[in-house]
């Protein structure tokens, strides 16, 4: 087949759907460039489940990426394929990293968080209904940032001092217009706060799971199963992914529900529930849109007749293959909270599935159900066409998510 020229991916994710078409149009696989690194978007869903299961694909880049050491100097997303984490991980580290994790996202534990949970929702909500009725209120800052953010706090056991810093620097690291120089300095505040909580949690442990890996590594030294620098980047990646992602889901199923009165109708009429809501958001609009970076073990020869060859990277486009016709029909692009089946790798797939799930499940429907049942007569400020996306190829939500709230008495 005729090769195809390498399509550049826009960094600020201007026009996320045009963009995801074009994809799909250049088949199950195409070479693009994120921000400068050449990699296989996989789009097809099929052959992107089967490469997020094969052993012949890494995610370990020191190890698998012949390109790593020149290309994390000067690519400002090195952070996310240079971290020592499960993130990054590969076979036997990456089992015994998840081993560590798990027991923070045990169903017990989650459901001990349900009625933390609906305390801060309900909390926030009272703070909202403290406002002038009718006024524009940013729900992104005033619902989905805050309580994600006191979620993983809690979790983590971050001081609530230490909150809005790490709020600010975990938006950095999702935010790809940066240039190298500034995401380089993002990546130095994020690992000073980081530290800051080590620092913390050492000296005054608590119930979380920050004091709890501490100990392990303490008790282990610098021989036991985590090392320093994989223990930081651990709590790196539970505090990031454990909150920007929720923070998306929220925003984009509002901005789906007010945009779509036939929709919010079916839930309303009891067609659908909370669960049908959380999970077409999660197909339609993911938290990530790509996710860098993932490397070939060896050659993988396409069902079109390219070949990823060994070494080359690998994008998972979740977005994309969410939407794809060959999995949902006709109608994939559409929000339609009565689709029979609403599967979709919003949370990946195979050894890296996200562990958080449940969780970020679990916050998404309580802050949801309490928004609608409290405003039934919400409704955006301003045209949907001026809520603004969030500058990035990677996380996938809005700058700001204005509406006015109006109570059942309004």
């Amino acid at each position: 087949m005729t090769e195809q020229s390498i399509l550049v991916l826009d960094p600020a994710g201007t026009d996320r759907h045009a963009e995801y078409r074009t994809l799909r149009e250049r088949g199950p696989a195409t070479r693009v460039d994120v921000l400068g690194v050449t990699a296989w978007s996989i789009t097809e869903p099929a052959l992107l489940k089967e490469l997020l299961t094969s052993s012949q694909v890494s995610k370990d880049a020191r190890a698998h990426w012949p390109a790593f050491a020149e290309t994390v100097a000067t690519w400002p997303l090195a952070l996310w394929v240079a971290v020592n984490n499960m993130f990054t991980a590969y076979g036997g580290d990456h089992r015994r990293l998840r081993r560590m994790i798990a027991p923070a996202f045990s169903a017990r534990r989650i459901q001990d968080l349900r009625v933390s949970i609906e305390k801060v929702v309900s909390e926030l909500l009272d703070g909202l209904e403290a406002q002038p009725s009718g006024e524009p209120v940013d729900l992104r800052t005033h619902l989905a940032y805050p309580l994600p953010i006191a979620v993983i706090g809690r979790l983590m056991g971050v001081p609530d001092d230490q909150l809005d810093g790490f709020r600010a620097v975990v938006d950095g690291v999702f935010d790809t217009t940066l240039t190298v120089e500034q995401a380089t300095a993002n990546t130095a505040g994020l690992y000073k706060a980081l530290d800051q909580l080590i620092d913390s949690k050492r000296a005054r442990p608590g119930d979380d799971m920050t004091s709890l890996l501490l100990a392990t590594r303490d008790e282990e030294g610098d021989g036991g199963s985590l090392t320093a620098e994989e223990l930081r980047d651990t709590l790196l990646l539970m505090i990031s992914a454990g909150y920007d992602t929720t923070v998306n889901v929220i925003d984009q199923a509002i901005t789906a529900l007010l945009t779509r009165p036939e929709q919010l109708a079916h839930l309303r009429a009891g067609r659908a529930d909370w669960n049908d809501v959380v999970e077409e958001t999660l197909r339609h609009e993911p938290a990530v849109k790509h996710v860098p970076l993932r490397y070939a073990l060896s050659d993988i020869p396409l069902p079109d007749g390219q070949t990823i060859a060994e070494g080359e990277a690998i994008l998972a486009s979740y977005a994309v293959a969410n939407r794809h016709p060959d999995w949902h029909g006709a109608t994939a692009d559409d929000f339609d909270l009565t689709r029979p089946a609403k599967d979709h790798l919003a949370f990946g797939h195979g050894v890296h599935f996200c562990l958080g799930a449940p969780l970020a499940r679990l916050e998404i429907a309580t802050a949801l159900q309490q928004l609608f049942d409290r405003f039934p007569g919400i409704e955006l400020a301003v045209p949907a066409a001026d809520l603004l996306p969030l500058p990035s190829l990677i996380s996938n939500g809005h700058q700001a998510l204005p509406v006015r709230l109006r109570p059942a008495t309004d």
